[in-house]
């Protein structure tokens, strides 16, 4: 996307296969925010990501008119203040609901992501008790979707991308692995959720090709397994 118009000039410091990338790409798609994607090497870091975010050289960060914010809920979060005009809202009008939104948003950071990358790197009992815990996490997500069809209400909202953000992955995760971490039976909202969330306009389109990041995970993932070499 052109990177410059009526919202300003937008760029976007990432990469394709980056949960978190995503999560910032699916804000601004559903918020119809033009913007430039530029795509990072996290091996040979740009000298603009470096001078973006100096503190932890990480991606995503968003540069707005020349001014960058970094992690993905903070960019998500000034995305909906930037643009509160566009639709959609992504935070709730309640100051009791928006702090709940980002409770459920800071549990799946904190909490929630920790484990997945557990179960991604793991072998045998380890990884086994990354898939307990991820399990568990999702339960209680399970309990709080309780009676929505988004963690929003009707439309998308702030857990809806930060969970969202991560779900192309988790599902990779769960093939690479040969895990099940969404179970339909055990958590038929989370799943009726999933399928809705991926259909969803301005997600469906900036999603990754499955195939393809099934391909780029596995690589990643042999490395972590794989015994070392070597005398």
């Amino acid at each position: 996307m052109e990177g410059c118009g009526e919202d300003g000039q937008v760029k976007l410091l990432g990469m394709a296969y980056s949960p978190f990338v995503l999560r910032v790409r699916i804000a601004l798609a559903l918020k119809g925010i033009h913007y430039e994607l530029i795509e990072e090497d996290i091996q040979n870091k740009s000298e603009l990501l470096l001078q973006s975010n100096p503190v932890h050289k990480k991606i995503p960060v968003l540069i707005h008119n020349g001014k960058p914010v970094c992690e993905s809920m903070i960019i998500v979060q000034y995305i909906e203040e930037a643009w509160g005009n566009k639709a959609s809202n992504f935070m709730p009008k309640d100051p009791y609901d928006r702090a709940i939104a980002r409770f459920w948003a800071a549990f799946i950071d904190d909490k929630f992501t920790p484990s997945i990358w557990g179960v991604f790197k793991g072998v045998g009992e380890e990884q086994q008790k990354a898939v307990e815990e991820s399990v568990a996490s999702l339960l209680l997500l399970e309990e709080a979707l309780s009676g929505k069809a988004y963690f929003g209400g009707d439309e998308i909202g702030l857990v809806d991308i930060a969970l969202g953000g991560l779900l192309v992955v988790i599902q990779t995760i769960e093939r690479v692995t040969d895990s099940v971490l969404i179970d339909t039976l055990k958590m038929p909202l989370l799943s009726t959720w999933a399928h809705k969330f991926c259909k969803a306009e301005g997600v469906k389109e900036v999603l990754p090709h499955p195939a393809k990041l099934f391909e780029f995970l596995s690589e990643i993932r042999a490395k972590f397994t794989s015994p070392p070499t070597g005398n």
